[in-house]
C-alpha cells in the first residue's frame, strides 16, 4: 500500500480502517515476508484484552528490516553512525553491510548461551552495536529490552530483575558530550542483584578501565570477528513477543510494556510511511535515543522496515557548542529531521548566529516527538530551521500505543501551530467527560481516549495483566484510556493538553509522580513528600516537590534539596531530579489521608483562583503556609 498522499487518499483510507480493519491491514501487511499467512487480522477486544493481531502467522523482523531489500537496495545506505565527537569519522552501513553485522550478532548470542524467548537486557550509549543488537535479538527470536543508559544502577537493577534478563549488554563507557559516563561500573553495581543474568557483554567504546568477572563477562570485539556473517532468520508467531520498555507509572514500580512482532512491525512501517513520506534517496535522523520507544519506533524499525536511510546519533545537540544539530544535517544532507521540543526549546534560547551559519537547504520536513509543542517553539522551528517551506508534522503517541497515533500528514493535513491535528488510519479517538461520557460535536475537551484497537498496541505489563487492565482500561470501561488530556477544535483537529494522571513529562520522557516521591522518602530527614509538574521553559514540565522534614533537620532548602537530588540520582537517574523544593509543615489532605495534589497542582501553575473547595480537607490552613513559600 502506498503512502497518503491527498485528502481525499487520507478519508478513504481512515474511513476503510475504521469500518473494515481486517481487511484494510491485511491489504498493509502484504508487503512483507510472512514465513505463515494469517488465519485471522485481529481478534480479541478492550473488554476481555485478548488482543491477537495476525493470529496464526509467522514472521521475522530483522529479515522484514534486512534481508527483504537486498535485492534491489543492498548497496543503499541504511544507517549513518554520527559520532560524539564531531573530529571523529561518522561510520556507513549499507543494507548488506548491517545484515551482515546482525548475522554475526545474532551468532554470537547464540554461541553464549542466548535461545528463542530469551531476554537480553541492552544498557549503552547510542552506537551502532545498540541497534545491530536489538535486531540481532529478533533475528533468533530473543526479545530486547533496553534500558536508557541514564538511569542508575537501582533502576537497571529493577528493570532486570523485573524481566529475568538472561544477558546484560553494556559499554566500557559512553560519551555524553565532554563527559564519560561508566557504564560498565554502573552495571556492576547492578548485577550485585541480579541473579537472572549469567552472561554480560561489553562492547568498547571510551577505553575505561573495568573489571571482568571471569566466566561471566566478556569483550563483544574479541568473538565477533569469528563468527558467521549468516544467520538464518527464526520464525516466530505473530504474537512472540518482541520486545519489553519500560515506562514510568503512576505506582513506584516501573511498568514494562511487551510488544509482540507481527503487529508492531506492520504498524510502524505504515506509520513511518505515512508520516514521514521518504523518497528513495532522502536521509531521515530521528535523534532520540533507542533506550526509549522514539529510538526503537522511528530511529530503527519504522525507517529499515521502508528501506530508508536512518542517522543513529551518539552525542547532545549543545556539544561542542548549540550548533551540533544543524551542522549534522549539512554533513549528512539530512532531508527528514525528528526530535523533541525539549531540544528545540534550548536551541531557540541560543543566539539565532548558530543556525544562520548553517545551510539547511536539505530539509523537506521537520517533526516534534514526545510532548506537545508549544505555539512559539512551533513557530521557530518552522521560520528558522524549515525556512518557512518544510511541512511539520507535530506526532502525539505513547510507548504503550507503539507508534503515531495523531499526526499531520504531510502537505494533506493543516498545519496548525501546536495542534496534532488528524488521527491515523485505523485510529479512533474519542473525548470523555469526568463522568465517563462522550463529549460529542466540535469543539470539544476532555480526557483523551481510543474506541478501538490498532495493530501496534502493548499487549500488557510484563508479568502483571492486571496492572495493565488497571492502569489504562478501567477508568473508562471498554476504552484505551491514554492520560492526556485534549481539545477538539471545530474542523475535528486534536491538539493534546498534557497528561491528566499522576506521570509528569519531563523533556519528552514520563516520571512517575510516586517513584520520585519514594526516593525523596529515602533521605533521612524528610517524612512525606509529594510531587507535582509545574511549565517549565525549556523541559515543558519541570518537578516540583513539597517536603515535611523532621522536626531535627536543621537544612536549608537549598542544601536539602541538593541532597535529595544525589538520592533521586542513586535511585533512578538525573532525569527525575527536583528542580523546585519547598519545606513544608504539612501536605493538604482529604480526611481519609490522601494528599490532594490536584490542589498543589493548580498552585504551582498559579491557578490560585482554581483550587475549587479546600473546605473538605483534613488541614485547610495548610493551603495558605503552602502559598506564602511557593517557589513560582
Amino acid at each position: 500500500m502506498k503512502a497518503i498522499t491527498s485528502v481525499q487518499e487520507y478519508k478513504e483510507q481512515y474511513q476503510k480502517a475504521a469500518d473494515l480493519p481486517q481487511e484494510y491491514w491485511a491489504d498493509v501487511a502484504e508487503q512483507f515476508t510472512w514465513h505463515k499467512k494469517w488465519d485471522k487480522v485481529q481478534s480479541g477486544d478492550f473488554n476481555n484484552l485478548d488482543l491477537k493481531w495476525f493470529e496464526g502467522a509467522q514472521t521475522n523482523m530483522s529479515e522484514n528490516c534486512l534481508d527483504r531489500h537486498l535485492d534491489d537496495k543492498a548497496d543503499k545506505t541504511a544507517l549513518i553512525f554520527e559520532p560524539n565527537d564531531p573530529a571523529d569519522e561518522p561510520k556507513t552501513y549499507t543494507y548488506q553491510e548491517l545484515h551482515d553485522q546482525v548475522a554475526k550478532f545474532a551468532n554470537l548470542l547464540k554461541h553464549k548461551g542466548i535461545e528463542k524467548g530469551d531476554v537480553v537486557c541492552f544498557y549503552m550509549g547510542m552506537t551502532p552495536e545498540l541497534l545491530i543488537g536489538i535486531l540481532a535479538c529478533t533475528r533468533i527470536g530473543a526479545i530486547h529490552s533496553v534500558v536508557f543508559g541514564g538511569f542508575s544502577a537501582k533502576a537497571l537493577a529493577g528493570r532486570i530483575n523485573d524481566c529475568q534478563a538472561k544477558m546484560l549488554i553494556t559499554h566500557d563507557g559512553s560519551f555524553r558530550g565532554d563527559k564519560i559516563i561508566e557504564l560498565k561500573k554502573i552495571a556492576d553495581e547492578a548485577l550485585e542483584d541480579c541473579e537472572s543474568i549469567e552472561k554480560c557483554m561489553v562492547v568498547k567504546r571510551t577505553g575505561s578501565d573495568v573489571h571482568l568477572r571471569v566466566e561471566r563477562d566478556f569483550w563483544y570485539h574479541n568473538d565477533i570477528e569469528d563468527e558467521s556473517h549468516y544467520c538464518e532468520p527464526t520464525p516466530v508467531d505473530s504474537e512472540h513477543p518482541l520486545f519489553i520498555l519500560y515506562t514510568s507509572g503512576s505506582t513506584g514500580k516501573p511498568k514494562g510494556l511487551l510488544h509482540t512482532t507481527a503487529g508492531y512491525m506492520v504498524y510502524t512501517a505504515h506509520t513511518f510511511k505515512n508520516v514521514f513520506q521518504m523518497g528513495k534517496d532522502d536521509v531521515y535522523w530521528c535523534s532520540a535515543d533507542i533506550g526509549w520507544i522514539t529510538g526503537h519506533s522511528y530511529l530503527t524499525y519504522g525507517p529499515l522496515l521502508n528501506g530508508a536511510t536512518t542517522v543513529m546519533f551518539e552525542g547532545i545537540p549543545t556539544f561542542p557548542d548549540g550548533g551540533r544539530f544543524w551542522d549534522v544535517i549539512d554533513r549528512h544532507q539530512v532531508t527528514h529531521f525528528y526530535t523533541a521540543p525539549t531540544a528545540i526549546r534550548a536551541l531557540e534560547a541560543l543566539p539565532l548566529t548558530l543556525v544562520k551559519e548553517r545551510k539547511l537547504d536539505s530539509l523537506k520536513l521537520l517533526g516534534s516527538v514526545g510532548e506537545p509543542i508549544n505555539e512559539e517553539a512551533w513557530e521557530w522551528y518552522h521560520e528558522h530551521i524549515g525556512k518557512k517551506r518544510c511541512p511539520i508534522v507535530d506526532t502525539w503517541w505513547q510507548t504503550e500505543t507503539g507508534g503515531i497515533m495523531i499526526s499531520p500528514i504531510p502537505n494533506v493535513s493543516p498545519q496548525i501551530p501546536s495542534y496534532a491535528t488528524t488521527p491515523q488510519p485505523g485510529v479512533v479517538p474519542m473525548l470523555v467527560d469526568a463522568n465517563g461520557k462522550e463529549v460529542t460535536g466540535n469543539p470539544a475537551e476532555g480526557n483523551l481516549c481510543l474506541k478501538q484497537p490498532w495493530p501496534g498496541i502493548a499487549r500488557s505489563v510484563y508479568g502483571d495483566h492486571e496492572r495493565y487492565r488497571q492502569t489504562y482500561f478501567s477508568t473508562y470501561p471498554g476504552y484505551y484510556f491514554t492520560g492526556d488530556g485534549a481539545k477538539r477544535d471545530k474542523d475535528g483537529n486534536y491538539r493534546i493538553t498534557g497528561r491528566v494522571d499522576d506521570v509528569i513529562n519531563i523533556s519528552g520522557h514520563r516520571i512517575g509522580t510516586a517513584e520520585v516521591e519514594e526516593a525523596i522518602n529515602e533521605h533521612p530527614d524528610i517524612i512525606e513528600s509529594a510531587v507535582v509538574g509545574f511549565p517549565h521553559k525549556i523541559k515543558g514540565q519541570g518537578l516540583y516537590a513539597f517536603a515535611i522534614a523532621s522536626k531535627e533537620s536543621k537544612q536549608s532548602e537549598e542544601d536539602l534539596q541538593k541532597e535529595i537530588n544525589e538520592v533521586i540520582t542513586k535511585m533512578i537517574g538525573p532525569i527525575a531530579k527536583v528542580d523546585l523544593f519547598q519545606k513544608t509543615s504539612g501536605l493538604p489532605k482529604t480526611r481519609s489521608g490522601k494528599i490532594m495534589r490536584r490542589v498543589l497542582r493548580k498552585m504551582v501553575e498559579n491557578k490560585i483562583d482554581d483550587l475549587g473547595d479546600i473546605s473538605t480537607l483534613l488541614n485547610p490552613e495548610i493551603v495558605d503556609e503552602l502559598l506564602k513559600g511557593k517557589k513560582v
